[in-house]
């Protein structure tokens, strides 16, 4: 089953509680564990309580604490994003969602109410949110006050808004529909959206729309006199007792709420002798206007008897009380028992529950958010802790990368340097540096030096390396790290920040060496566009690789995509899609994906194609219609290192993509080259995607 699933709306008072209810109840009949997550709740006041999640938590029983339940309250999420640090709202959101996914088999995580502040950006916010989430959606709309032609035009704008960043819908439901309506609605649904989408139509129940007492009490902020064991007595309409009593009787309805000034005497008791005859409907309450209260003897007649309906007091005028009345909508609290069960009856009613389960059973997740990615490439970093060498650390900005590395608690640093000029420079700059955390290292100081001379001379004396040379070598921050390495002292290097690639990975080609099954040492890029991350595979490394040398290309950038939880779809790059180019460039593409094929059938390859045609769907089906990789590509191949590497700059240039990389592949033990001019978030991914490269010898 699906791990999670999203609820969405794009308008206030949807009825989303009756499909969150109803989707629990389904949930907890079939999964063991089932957690709640609302990412976003409205303000809540110091000690105080979001109520979809009181309810769904006490209701169901839930080992949820309430600070778990949710990431961040609308009024800090509106100054986060004037701020212009909506990354960072997303990251909290990931990691809290992700903490529950860890804890149950099912989250079920709830969208945003569409009322108070900030309304205009709720629709935008929900789909980033579960695209980031990498999880469906269900979209819920209300028919009150709609034509049947804008209710579908409302939920077709949801649906849009969430297909339009590839966030799959699996369910849609029409909520609030009059009953006579339902099979219209229905089928104007399913004529015009994707047949896939499971379409639900929910008739209106005038129970769940009507307030409680209680809810008329807690927003009136009324004071209880009698009744308060029946303040959850339902109400369906209300009236104000203005006229004699003979008159006002004949207005009563069944569950009416009485609103009367305080000295009535005779609608009070008139309206409660009418709640215990058989010949008028049952009221569900009197509210007093006027901060007026009935004579001491009234009173006393009314506390004898029993039982008695809600009688509750306010400050305000009747017109004033009787507006605020009618503007009350109706919430389900956890200690309203009836509504739950009534709307929990009313979604296994009229849901096809056992079709919306198999959705969730079957749904598979495609592709990968950049903000999941970087969550994941950390986690997974501090699952299996590794020990990561730096060897340029008269570098600042490999002093603060090691800094925030540290305070990240995800990898064991060496920093190979002078320890004295490394402590001046962090007092310089003012870090938060953790020095009992990092080991500093002169590589001539090092109680290793000597060995690592004797190793490096043994491995290179056949290329006429002297014990001289092997000496002047080890002094060398890129020699000495690479050989903290090749002895186990380290488990990978980071490095070329300030140094040339050719540098840093010279020395891990002599005695590092690559792997039995490679040829060729390459590089791929984690290209983490705007919704989604993509491989590009070679632009650091091979100038102009022959079409094996692509070929072992391909089949190693596809292994390091699935590594790094990416599914694998191999798009060979070329300047014509298919079998209609020709010269020496296509073909040796063409051949490249022809070897791959026959190596490694298991890959979803296609080649030649072009960019366009790899990564966007409608020119992909234009150009290769029966393609599983054409507009799904994943893993992008350059025929040589000229296309890649301007490519993958134009790209990160124009898009703002982050790129992170290059990480080598190939190499019997993970060396990594950093680009001279990275910055200190290059450093740090780089760093993390060598650890986990490291997790995996």
């Amino acid at each position: 089953m699906s791990k999670s699933i999203y609820i969405a709306t794009s308008e206030p008072s949807s009825g989303k509680s009756i499909v969150t209810l109803g989707l629990m109840s389904m949930l907890i009949g079939k999964t063991a564990k089932v957690g709640y997550f609302r990412p976003i709740i409205e303000d809540i006041e110091e000690g105080g309580f979001d109520n979809h999640i009181e309810t769904v938590i006490t209701h169901f029983g839930l080992d949820i604490q309430f600070e778990d339940a949710y990431a961040i309250t609308k009024s800090k999420l509106i100054k986060k994003k004037n701020k212009g640090k909506l990354g960072d709202v997303i990251d909290l959101i990931i990691e809290k969602y992700k903490r529950l996914e860890e804890r149950f088999d099912f989250v079920l995580v709830e969208g945003t109410s569409f009322t108070g502040e900030g309304t205009a950006i709720e629709l935008d916010m929900n789909v980033l949110i579960a695209k980031n989430l990498g999880i469906p959606t269900v979209i819920v709309g209300s028919g009150v006050g709609k034509t049947l032609e804008e209710l579908i035009d409302s939920l077709h704008l949801v649906y849009d808004s969430f297909k339009l960043k590839e966030v799959e819908v699996l369910a849609i439901f029409a909520n609030k529909v009059q009953p006579q309506n339902i099979e219209l609605v229905t089928a104007g649904l399913k004529k015009n959206l994707p047949e896939p989408i499971l379409i639900n139509t929910i008739p209106v129940i005038a129970s769940l729309n009507h307030p409680t007492v209680q809810e008329i009490v807690t927003d009136l902020n009324a004071k209880v006199l009698f009744g308060e064991t029946y303040l959850n007595n339902q109400t369906s309409n209300f009236s104000v007792g203005a006229m004699q009593l003979c008159n006002y009787l004949v207005h009563l309805k069944e569950d009416s709420l009485v609103i009367t000034p305080g000295d009535r005497a005779d609608i009070i008791l008139g309206a409660l002798q009418a709640n215990e005859s058989v010949n008028y409907p049952t009221i569900a309450g009197i509210v007093l206007t006027g901060n007026i209260l009935p004579e001491p003897s009234i009173l006393k007649l009314i506390e004898g008897l029993s039982p008695v309906v809600p009688i509750i007091s306010v400050e305000e005028g009747t017109y004033y009380i009787t507006n605020r009345i009618g503007s009350i909508k109706s919430k389900i609290y956890a200690n309203n028992k009836q509504k739950i069960a009534t709307s929990i009856t009313t979604f296994e009613k009229f849901v096809d529950m056992e079709n919306l389960a198999q959705k969730l059973i079957t749904f598979k997740a495609e592709g990968m958010t950049p903000k999941m990615f970087q969550y994941n490439l950390v986690k997974r970093a501090k699952m299996h802790r590794k020990h990561i060498v730096l060897p340029e650390g008269s570098d600042e900005r490999i002093i603060i990368a090691a800094a925030r590395l540290l305070a990240m608690d995800v990898v064991d640093i060496s920093i190979i340097g002078n320890k004295k000029q490394i402590e001046n420079k962090v007092t310089e700059l003012g870090l938060d540096f953790d020095f009992s955390k990092v080991q500093i290292i002169n590589p001539i100081e090092s109680e290793h030096y000597d060995d690592y001379v004797n190793t490096y001379y043994e491995l290179r004396k056949a290329k006429n390396v002297s014990m001289a040379m092997a000496k002047d070598l080890l002094e060398d921050v890129s020699y000495f790290g690479t050989m903290m390495v090749y002895k186990g002292h380290a488990d990978g290097m980071v490095s070329g920040a300030a140094h040339t690639t050719q540098h840093t990975i010279l020395p891990a080609l002599q005695f590092i060496k690559t792997k039995p099954n490679c040829s060729v040492v390459s590089s791929v890029f984690f290209m983490c566009l705007e919704d989604r991350v993509s491989v590009f595979g070679d632009c650091a490394i091979n100038p102009n690789p022959t079409a094996e040398q692509l070929a072992e290309i391909a089949i190693s950038s596809a292994d390091s995509s699935l590594a790094f939880g990416i599914e694998p779809k191999v798009a060979m790059l070329s300047y014509s899609s298919g079998t209609s180019g020709k010269g020496d460039e296509v073909d040796k593409v063409r051949k490249a994906t022809e070897i791959v094929k026959a190596q490694r059938p298991d890959l979803k390859i296609e080649g030649p194609i072009q960019y366009d045609a790899a990564v966007d769907l409608e020119v992909g089906q234009s150009k290769m219609p029966n393609s599983e990789v054409a507009g799904h590509a994943s893993v992008l191949i350059f025929p040589d290192l000229n296309t890649g590497n301007n490519t993958y700059k134009a790209v990160q240039r124009e898009t703002g993509a982050l790129a992170i990389g290059p990480m080598l592949q190939g190499l019997n033990k993970p060396v990594n080259d950093l680009s001279r001019g990275c910055t200190v978030d290059d450093i740090i991914n780089t760093v993390v995607i060598t650890a986990i490269q490291a997790q995996g010898l």
